[in-house]
């Protein structure tokens, strides 16, 4: 997530900066430690539900999250808009934007395709949602953080992997490939239940990359808070910078994956995943 010029806690940002949804973004994670109790509820939900926010009254707004209509409007003046129409407006045109790239998206899905070939417009709609969902990795991880993650994880002597659900396959993926490279990782989700035996040797001088995305597996989240606590470096892969395991990471890759017919692929995450395992074989070398 790139990041931006820091600026004193009390000073409202100039809106002029703000004309679009990812400038807001950007700024919301920016200053979200400084952010009120109430106000960082809102945030987390502005950023996980952003079409809710575009859609919904301050009072339904309110409603979802658990605060008062007030916090909302409160909210959008904080970031320096004068009410909270002035804010959805670009939340709004988020919406507008990806309405006009789904639609050509779903032009060129049946362009060329028999309209009763149903098994070739899924494959064409999930090569898409792949494609897209890398398209937008390209933007979300700068290499300056790619560098850092291969950095923290080619210094450990043991890396361990944690993932549960649908993140599970891309972490048994970086196993296979830390195995043959040549790199020393611990896979959590063992059938036998002893995670919890292999994680208390993991100590400083070793690493972890733990996976997780909404809804976010507690048993990740506990298994890499405990790991922090202890002093072992995390690097994580989850789709928000609200997630639990963004704040607790000395580095960590946002990545959305685009979705077909609500089906997520892991397409931007595994080769993520790939390009990583291979750029800490390359680091061990040089070392």
């Amino acid at each position: 997530m790139p990041s931006l010029p820091d600026q004193p806690g009390n000073l409202l940002p100039d809106r002029a900066t703000l004309t679009g949804y990812q400038p807001l973004k950007e700024e919301i994670v920016r200053r979200q430690k400084a952010l009120p109790k109430r106000l960082l509820q809102i945030a987390a939900f502005a950023l996980d539900k952003p079409d809710e926010i575009a859609f919904g009254t301050v009072s339904s707004i309110a409603k979802n999250v658990g605060v008062p209509p007030s916090a909302i409007i409160r909210f959008a003046q904080h970031f320096g808009f004068d009410g909270f129409v002035e804010m959805q407006r670009l939340f709004r045109d988020r919406m507008r934007e990806r309405s006009s790239e789904y639609g050509e998206r779903l032009h060129s899905l049946t362009r060329g395709v028999d309209p009763d070939d149903g098994v070739g417009k899924t494959l064409e709609g999930f090569l898409a949602a792949g494609r897209q969902s890398m398209e937008s990795a390209l933007h979300s991880v700068s290499p300056e953080m790619f560098s850092a993650a291969a950095s923290v994880l080619a210094e450990a002597e043991t890396i361990y992997l944690l993932a549960r659900r649908r993140s599970f396959p891309i972490a048994s993926y970086m196993a296979y490939s830390f195995g043959k490279l040549g790199l020393r990782c611990e896979l959590m989700g063992s059938p036998m239940g002893i995670d919890g035996d292999l994680l208390q040797f993991a100590g400083p001088r070793d690493a972890a990359f733990a996976i997780s995305f909404s809804p976010y597996a507690s048993e990740t989240i506990t298994q890499a808070r405990d790991l922090r606590e202890r002093g072992v470096p995390l690097v994580s892969l989850t789709d928000s910078p609200f997630s639990p395991i963004a704040a607790i990471s000395n580095v960590w890759f946002e990545v959305v994956e685009a979705d077909y017919g609500g089906f997520r692929p892991l397409s931007a995450s595994m080769v993520l995943a790939l390009a990583l395992s291979v750029a800490v074989a390359e680091r061990k070398q040089w070392n």
